[in-house]
Formats: structure tokens, sequence, C-alpha cells
């Protein structure tokens, strides 16, 4: 599948790998993905994260992301049930960490067995790249475009798309704020 991206869906997808490594995570996540698409300078996505005023927040997404972790990774709709429940997340959150250390919920980091160095992608990251697909053939394109990987970040339920919509950029207002149309993805 590799073969049809583009250069710049390339460059994100090396990108996303990079942050990982950085942030030494045992691998790719889908917020790794997202820092990544935040990286460009030009494309699809950054224009309609520009236009949707997200790239001038990049600190408030990188908190709103860190928050989320401090949680365990729960999205709002598992927070909205827990509470529906009468369980409040933020006071069990605080417990733990006043327990075991600020961000005890984000998950440790457990010794690397990476032989080559190659940081392997998450359930959930490799499930954006294979959505990233059926986005790029739903909008008549024949390669996966940077644009693509955005959509599909956006429309998988979960941590990243809660923070996507926060800052305003919702499946729907970034599929409006894409310059290109369908058939405009281009391999490089």
């Amino acid at each position: 599948m590799f073969e049809r991206f583009t250069k710049s869906a390339r460059s994100a997808v090396k990108g996303a790998s990079a942050h990982a490594e950085r942030a030494d995570a045992d691998a790719v996540t889908e917020e790794h993905l997202l820092l990544a698409l935040l990286d460009l300078d030009s494309g699809p996505s950054a224009a309609a994260l520009a236009a949707l005023g997200v790239t001038g927040r990049r600190v408030s997404v990188e908190s709103a992301l860190a928050e989320e972790r401090r949680r365990g990774g729960l999205t709002r709709a598992d927070t909205d049930a827990l509470a529906g429940l009468g369980i409040d997340v933020t006071e069990i959150v605080a417990k733990v960490e006043a327990t075991h250390g600020t961000g005890a919920l984000a998950g440790g980091r457990r010794p690397a067995r990476r032989w080559s160095g190659h940081r392997p992608f998450t359930r959930p990251a490799k499930d954006v790249l294979e959505r990233s697909l059926r986005v790029a053939l739903g909008r008549g394109d024949r390669h996966i475009g940077d644009e693509h990987l955005l959509l599909a970040l956006a429309a998988r339920p979960g941590v990243v798309a809660d923070v996507l919509a926060d800052h305003g950029a919702t499946y729907t207002a970034l599929e409006r704020a894409m310059p290109a149309g369908p058939g405009t993805a281009r391999a490089s």
C-alpha cells in the first residue's frame, strides 16, 4: 500500500516515526501521525489545518493530546459514559496521580527490543493508514495523499479525532477546507 502514498504522505508517515523516536515511544501512534501532519509546511492537509486555524494553535493541540494521555487515553465518549454511571474520571486520575505520580495513567515505558531500530505502528495507527486508502478511493483519488491521512484521523473515533474536533477540525470541516478536489492527489 505504501507505493500508493504521495511524497508528502510518505513524509508524514516517516515524520510520525521520528516523533515516536523522539518521545522514546515503543510504537508509532495516531498522535504521532497528527503531529507529523502538523509539521508539513505545504500540501492539502497543511492548507486545511491552516484554514481552520489549527496550525497556529499547535501548542494547544499538543497540550490537549498530553491531557488525553494523562487520562489513560479515554475518549470523550468514554468519559461521558463513565460519568453517566457516576464515575468521575478527573477524580480517579487525581487519586491515581497522587499515589503513583503525574502521568501514571499515560503508560510507562517498557524496555524496547528493537534490533533494527524500527518502531512498529499500533493497531489504531495501522487502521488510520488503511482508512486513508478508503478515503482516497471514496474521493476518487488513485493515490493516498497527506489529506487522506488527515481525514482518516478525523474520521476514526478516538482521542485524536476528539482533539481535532475541539480545535474546529472535524471531518466535515476538514473536507470543506481541503483545497484539492477528487483526483488531484499525485504520486511523487
